[in-house]
């Protein structure tokens, strides 16, 4: 069943997505080389729950048989690790990335935003890889106006990165977002032209492209939770929530606060 919002819940999910957001800028002005993810993930649950929101993943129930519910508020991925890396105590090095997402849930309404940060100074290649992420989200986004359907945002986002060499990921996949993290309908990276749901006003949906620089194979790792590139080659992951209003996209979440203190790096 796909929910469409009402004004007043799109700006209560535009408020718990710039949370969202706020919590992405505290940890670009920690991101250094010999920090733990553990540390980010304690700094983004205190600034979560200081703001009066809860973090929806800790606690997030598996979705694969054997998995233990998720033990963070941050899911932290670093360099072959596509998405829901779980924080620990490995220090980040020079020259790694670490895609942070991050869920709130504040007044009833959820957020959701990810961010692949540089550690340091990387190589050209990667931010290459994140550069060409980063634009195939907004070319999807581009595409998620009402009358349009769902494979037009898939196949823009496709057709970019493959064009560059890049593998995208089929596995996993944006969504629906509204009281619930997770709502109907699926958002894939990939797909045909004019195939899908139709996009109608107040559709508020995830546009979450997982993108690699080898192949798009992938594989679960032991703890159920983290996934890798099977090739071990660098992933990258940025993600918006954004509601078709009035005919167009808009974007809840925001990037710029993010790269205020990140600067341009790619």
């Amino acid at each position: 069943m796909i929910y469409l919002k009402t004004e007043e819940e799109i700006e209560l999910l535009r408020k718990a997505n710039l949370l969202v957001s706020a919590t992405l800028t505290e940890i670009a002005k920690v991101v250094r080389p010999g920090v733990t993810t553990r540390q980010l993930d304690t700094l983004a649950e205190q600034f979560i729950r200081d703001h009066g929101a809860i973090p929806t993943f800790k606690g997030f129930p598996a979705g694969i048989e054997g998995a233990d519910p998720f033990p963070a508020s941050i899911c932290t991925s670093v360099n072959n690790i596509v998405i829901h890396g779980i924080p620990d105590d490995t220090p980040l090095r020079e020259g790694d990335i670490v895609s942070v997402d991050c869920g709130t849930l504040l007044d009833g309404f959820c957020g959701d935003s990810c961010y692949t940060f540089c550690v340091g100074e990387v190589s050209d290649e990667v931010k290459r890889l994140l550069r060409t992420t980063k634009e195939s989200l907004y070319k999807g986004i581009e595409a998620a106006t009402a009358g349009r359907r769902l494979g037009d945002i898939g196949f823009a986002v496709q057709q970019h990165c493959e064009a560059q060499g890049y593998g995208v990921v089929r596995e996993f996949v944006g969504h629906g977002i509204g009281h619930e993290m997770h709502e109907d309908p699926a958002v894939p990276n990939y797909g045909q032209r004019g195939s899908g749901k139709q996009l109608k006003n107040g559709l508020c949906i995830a546009i979450e492209p997982m993108i690699t620089s080898g192949s798009y194979e992938i594989a679960l790792m032991p703890d159920r939770w983290g996934v890798t590139t099977r090739d071990r080659m660098p992933a990258a992951h940025f993600e918006h929530t954004i509601a078709i209003h009035h005919g167009k996209a808009d974007i809840l979440s925001t990037f710029e606060t993010i790269e205020a203190v990140e600067g341009k790096l790619y």
